[in-house]
């Protein structure tokens, strides 16, 4: 059996079915990108928190996941770079997420940031993934 081929679609999947199926909270297979992408998702209200669980082998995070009103916070992803098709943006042509709404997450040379510090940072890179 083969190992995840998309770790951060996987990490984005994971949550939206958790989300959709009502849990608390979600378990994922911790990487430094997963943890800044969680990072992330918690600074722009999109989860409730996340903390990363030390073992032997894998770590893992724990997404606690938020709800309004019944409803999951998160009412979209999409990926956007895969691993066949790499897609990289100035941070002039990062494109604004259902007009502000949503966030893009960015891989810069600066670390892994939402569409917003891009833009304040002035630095591109490659766009990981649209929420909303």
């Amino acid at each position: 059996m083969s190992g995840i081929v998309d770790p951060i679609a996987d990490m984005l999947i994971r949550i939206v079915n958790a989300q959709k199926a009502k849990h608390e909270t979600v378990m994922i297979p911790a990487s430094k990108v997963k943890e800044s992408i969680a990072k992330i998702l918690f600074e722009n209200g999109f989860i409730r928190g996340y903390k990363v669980e030390k073992d032997n082998k894998q770590n893992t995070i724990i997404v606690e996941l938020k709800y309004v009103a019944r409803d999951g916070v998160i009412k979209g992803v999409k990926r956007i770079s895969k691993p066949g098709r790499r897609v990289y943006k100035g941070y002039d042509q990062i494109p604004r997420v259902l007009n502000g709404l949503g966030i893009a997450i960015v891989s810069t040379s600066k670390g892994i940031m939402s569409d917003k510090n891009a833009k304040k940072n002035n630095v591109g890179g490659e766009i990981l993934c649209y929420i909303w």
